[in-house]
């Protein structure tokens, strides 16, 4: 029997926005393999589904690859689930992917919700184009790179952003491009989902208490040096 490895969407915060591939995936495979047994215990919990469950973090991921290689070329079923959303988006994912398609084992894709996506969409940004950024750097010095980076792009930009950095994520682009438009997604398909639209000064303005899972979207001022390659690392 010719094992399979799948790479399921999972929900980001509605849990009715599970797909019913993804539920008869989870329900029906030998091991599902999540970042967070804890997160995916009460998923499956919720729609009754009892498959086995391990543990594959981005601080064990290394190690357990070669493992559940093996698994699946002795003819058994893996399921690869993030906490929330689609794996290998800014999630553990990659490193079983490519170690796979090295064995000759074709990943099935059971694709469903993602931060991203739902970002991209609610925007209200141009996105005929745009670019996923990963998450913002902590650090101050990255952090300017990183931000003038995508206010040099011609595309609209995503990132994902901690609620006890965007305050001063959004001052920050405000001091370099005021008149950029932006959007903040916070709580996507939650009870508390908002979603914040303006000029990076408008939003920079704003007194709130942020809280929440957020993705900023940034389309950048017309300018003249708009779209720009040069390389910013010195």
């Amino acid at each position: 029997m010719e094992g399979k490895l799948f790479l399921v969407s999972t929900p980001i915060g509605n849990l009715e926005d599970i797909t019913l591939r993804a539920l008869d995936t989870l329900k029906n495979v030998d091991l599902i393999a999540a970042e967070d047994t804890r997160h995916t215990r009460q998923l499956l919990a919720h729609f009754d589904i009892h498959s086995r469950l391990e543990s594959c973090h981005a601080f064990n991921e290394h190690s357990k690859v070669a493992s559940l290689i093996e698994f699946v070329k002795n003819g058994h079923s893996v399921a690869l689930v993030s906490d929330a959303g689609t794996p290998s988006v800014a999630d553990p994912g990659f490193l079983l992917v490519r170690s796979a398609l090295e064995a000759g084992i074709e990943p099935v894709v059971i694709p469903g919700v993602s931060a991203l996506t739902f970002s991209v969409t609610a925007s209200g940004l141009p996105v005929d184009k745009f670019a996923f950024w990963g998450f913002a750097p902590v650090k101050p010095g990255k952090r300017g790179k990183f931000f003038a980076k995508i206010l040099a792009d011609t595309r609209t930009g995503f990132f994902f952003e901690s609620p006890f950095r965007i305050g001063r994520t959004l001052k920050e682009l405000a001091e370099l491009s005021p008149e950029s438009k932006v959007a903040v997604i916070r709580e996507a398909t939650k009870l508390h989902e908002e979603i914040l639209r303006g000029s990076a000064a408008e939003l920079a303005a704003l007194k709130k208490d942020w809280k929440g899972e957020i993705v900023v979207g940034v389309h950048p001022a017309e300018t003249a040096d708009s779209g720009s390659d040069d390389d910013d690392e010195r």
